[in-house]
């Protein structure tokens, strides 16, 4: 039996069944109400048939004040209750678990669909090359409304368990709004919530905290956590390490390593010379955290190949091999692992040839495979990706994806 095989048991006495997880993507597949559609629930059946011992929603935004994506799946009550049991149910009869990764924006969602944007103080978003990236300039949050947020993390996670998730995951990366409030360059507050290492990691703990209190001890808790914002004057690695200790203390049940925000998007394979030597864009980073915690650590970014994944895991730096894109177009990718049908998972996205798309395509390809999946099609490796782009454009200029 390979490692990769092995069972893992987590802090709190949960079990997953092997060592490979499908981390969390853009899937952008709800419907206008921000209702899982049937392709979305549909997808989830396929990959709940692929062998991998967890699978991890897209970000599941907690209010539906606040929007990262137009199409994202909101869950603030119950009106979608059977939709989301539907969804839950998609691993029932397998081994495998199915957690939601829960999200609020901050600053980094689309001023059209969202009437003012917030986050931890006033700071605009810069993305490429432009100084300010919305019209809108965001909201410094108000005391009250920070613990309204962190109420509302609480609230989606209980309502999530009841619909049958086997568990949840904070998005504490990518730039959104815990990262915003962990990084010094979009947190200037002056406030218990801003300034030190300790402050600007108080609303990522009073999060979990938040959350444990509403679902118990024995339902999973993880986060999705930056190795740093690889950005001048943001969240540094060590300052990463910090929180990975203060988490670890709290009692999480799986820490996550990705990097970079949509400023400066390391989680998209923009990564140092010295790391992209290494199939694994973080590795370097999940060494030095091995060493201060005992938490079960997942690193997702770059595996493609069984031998690394095997080696990642047998040197016990990482305990789950996060795969994400190949999930897409090899959904059956952690049967093939273990049967050393296929051991070699790489693949290159058709390109445009123009640079201001080429970077979208590295999400809304993916969408339109995750939509295939969910319709009954096989993956097309060879999906046109001018027919991805212009069927994008237009939803947008017909006013159908809003």
């Amino acid at each position: 039996m390979s490692i990769l095989q092995q069972e893992l048991i987590l802090p709190n006495g949960s079990r997953l069944s092997n060592r490979i997880a499908k981390s969390a993507m853009s899937e952008n597949a709800s419907n206008k109400k921000h209702e899982p559609t049937p392709t979305l629930i549909n997808a989830y059946k396929i990959w709940a048939q692929g062998g991998a011992g967890l699978l991890i929603t897209g970000n599941i935004m907690i209010d539906s004040k606040a929007l990262g994506e137009p199409r994202n799946v909101i869950v603030e009550d119950d009106k979608n209750f059977d939709l989301l049991k539907a969804w839950a149910d998609t691993v029932k009869g397998t081994e495998t678990h199915l957690w939601a990764q829960i999200n609020h924006p901050g600053r980094q969602a689309m001023e059209q669909i969202n009437s003012e944007l917030l986050a931890p103080s006033a700071v605009p978003l810069k993305v490429g090359g432009r100084k300010n990236a919305t019209k809108k300039i965001p909201k410094a949050l108000l005391e009250n409304e920070i613990e309204e947020i962190i109420e509302a993390f609480g609230n989606t996670a209980f309502i999530l368990k009841k619909a049958g998730f086997t568990g949840v995951q904070i998005h504490g990366a990518h730039g959104y709004l815990v990262s915003q409030f962990l990084s010094p360059y979009t947190n200037i507050r002056e406030d218990k919530w801003g300034g030190t290492i300790e402050n600007r990691s108080r609303f990522v703990i009073e999060v979990y905290r938040n959350i444990r209190k509403k679902v118990g001890e024995k339902f999973p808790i993880g986060i999705k956590l930056n190795s740093a914002d690889f950005q001048k004057g943001g969240f540094t690695e060590e300052e990463s390490m910090e929180v990975v200790k203060m988490l670890s203390k709290e009692g999480i049940d799986l820490i996550e390593i990705s990097g970079g925000t949509y400023e400066a998007p390391a989680m998209m394979g923009k990564r140092q010379e010295s790391t992209s030597k290494r199939e694994a864009y973080f590795m370097e980073y999940i060494e030095k955290a091995r060493k201060i915690t005992e938490t079960p650590l997942m690193l997702t970014g770059g595996f493609r190949t069984a031998s690394v994944m095997q080696d990642a895991v047998t040197s016990n730096q990482v305990d789950i091999i996060g795969i994400a894109r190949p999930f897409v177009l090899f959904p059956n990718i952690a049967n093939d692992l273990f049967t050393g049908k296929q051991t070699d998972f790489t693949s290159h996205i058709k390109k445009t040839g123009v640079k201001a798309l080429d970077g979208a395509m590295n999400i809304i390809w993916y969408e339109a495979q995750i939509k295939r999946l969910g319709k009954g099609k096989k993956p097309n490796p060879n999906l046109n990706p001018w027919l991805v782009f212009l069927r994008y454009a237009w939803l947008i200029v017909a006013k159908k994806l809003f």
